[in-house]
């Protein structure tokens, strides 16, 4: 369908996902032009004074992924550069307020959305010192982190920490209903209206109700109460989001904003309502450039969640597809859990599916609690056995990997801690590289 004077859409996303191509082929559906804004193709140059960022667009809906970055005031960065130059969805001062959730408390709380108590505090004796108000079971989370990864609960005995590796941590109310299935509510909101809505339920063995966990997912969309709607959009509204997926909680005390997340996926959403969100942020996208959108074609889209590759796609880069990095047959590296951080050399095992910490080890970082017991065959043996599984941050060099690792007596074996395929799968091994082998010098370049 064309239109008399389309505009051009960009999607700044470096990563490649069903929403991002969902959002580009709507827009195309709609009659306007797209670009790709990734690794490929995207610059910004200043050439005497003035400022031009390539390829050309209109309007810029915001798609980075900045709650799993490693440094996200890099990429928060970048995204400012080119909020300075032409209209954006998503601005990068709500994005900051959404992904950081201590900040999202405070904005929602000072506009009266009803949010559950938190406590941040810089260090360590402070938030410990908090602990006792929030009863047996309290939620402590890393205050960027996503996925369900970064978040745990404890109990009154387990001691917390300030910092879950590099980054702040706070203790959160834990809000739940005792005659019910452990369940929240995802509200997806677009321009101040309720595309849809979705119950999300706790996998087996977890409290987390994340899709990317398991979770299974309802249709909440027709029995939403009012009430659950209302505070969906003024979540929306307070943080200043065009766009957003607002996570809710119910109890007996009516309901509670959780988060608020600027890149909320839509396969969940459209698993459950079969509405996709992607023609309506595209309708918001290209009015906003100031183009022209026919309604009833954005009702007739949203019935499918279109992924397929859009032509906005740029072309492979023609450089060599880099080599993951390369991890040793020992490495050092970093276990954080709720109650501090160490360093230690652990062995890489291929053959194990999920990584594994020592008892005593796990005691020491806090690394729990016991979210599950697992069954784990060991060596030739033809019999299994059970043990325990926590949620531990294992960082290698500058990256986090937040995995669900099995905890057992490692006291007699010459390593504290086994890598799995759950981390190695990101990483080459070099079974060559020792990092507890002497260092061998090596003669400077003449």
């Amino acid at each position: 369908m064309a239109v008399a004077d389309p505009v051009t859409v960009g999607v700044l996303s470096l990563h490649t996902s069903k929403e991002t191509k969902a959002i580009l082929n709507a827009v195309e559906e709609l009659g306007h032009d797209t670009e790709w804004l990734r690794t490929e193709n995207t610059s910004v140059s200043v050439v005497d004074g003035s400022v031009t960022i390539e390829p050309s667009v209109d309007v810029i809906a915001n798609r980075m992924l900045l709650s799993n970055t490693e440094q996200p005031c890099e990429e928060l960065g970048l995204v400012n550069t080119f909020a300075g130059l032409v209209p954006m969805l998503n601005e990068p001062p709500a994005v900051l307020t959404a992904i950081h959730k201590m900040s999202t408390a405070t904005v929602l709380a000072a506009n009266e959305v009803q949010i559950p108590d938190v406590t941040l505090a810089l260090s360590n004796e402070e938030l410990n010192d908090a602990r006792s108000r929030y009863g047996e079971e309290a939620v402590y989370k890393t205050a960027i982190g996503t996925h369900g990864g970064g978040t745990w609960k404890v109990g009154p005995d387990d001691p917390v920490n300030a910092k879950v590796g590099n980054r702040y941590a706070f203790l959160q109310e834990l809000i739940d209903r005792d005659d019910a299935r452990h369940r929240d509510v995802r509200v997806y909101v677009v321009d101040g209206e309720i595309i849809g809505a979705m119950y999300r339920y706790a996998p087996d063995n977890d409290w987390r109700t994340n899709v990317a966990l398991g979770g299974s997912v309802e249709n909440a969309t027709d029995d939403l109460p009012e009430g659950a709607r209302e505070i969906a959009q003024r979540a929306a509204d307070a943080i200043g989001l065009d766009y957003a997926g607002v996570d809710l909680v119910e109890s007996d005390e009516g309901w509670f904003v959780l988060e608020v997340n600027p890149t909320a996926g839509f396969k969940g959403l459209y698993q459950a309502t079969q509405v996709s969100p992607a023609p309506h942020i595209a309708k918001l996208a290209i009015e906003r450039a100031g183009g022209e959108v026919d309604d009833e074609r954005v009702r007739d889209l949203s019935a499918v969640l279109d992924d397929s590759p859009p032509t906005a796609q740029p072309p492979e880069a023609t450089v060599t597809v880099e080599e993951p990095a390369v991890i040793g047959y020992t490495e050092e590296v970093v276990l954080s859990g709720t109650s501090g951080s160490k360093s230690i050399i652990a062995k890489s095992d291929t053959g194990a599916t999920r990584t594994s910490i020592d008892t005593s080890l796990a005691a020491d970082i806090g690394a729990g609690p016991i979210k599950a017991i697992t069954r784990v065959k060991s060596g030739s043996r033809k019999t299994s056995r059970s043990r325990p599984v926590v949620d531990v941050v294992v960082g290698v060099g500058g990256t986090q990997h937040t995995v669900t690792a099995s905890v057992e007596d490692r006291g007699h074996m010459d390593y504290q801690v086994l890598l799995g395929r759950d981390i190695l799968e990101h990483y080459q091994v070099n079974v060559s590289r020792r990092a507890d082998s002497e260092a061998v010098d090596k003669p400077e370049e003449e």
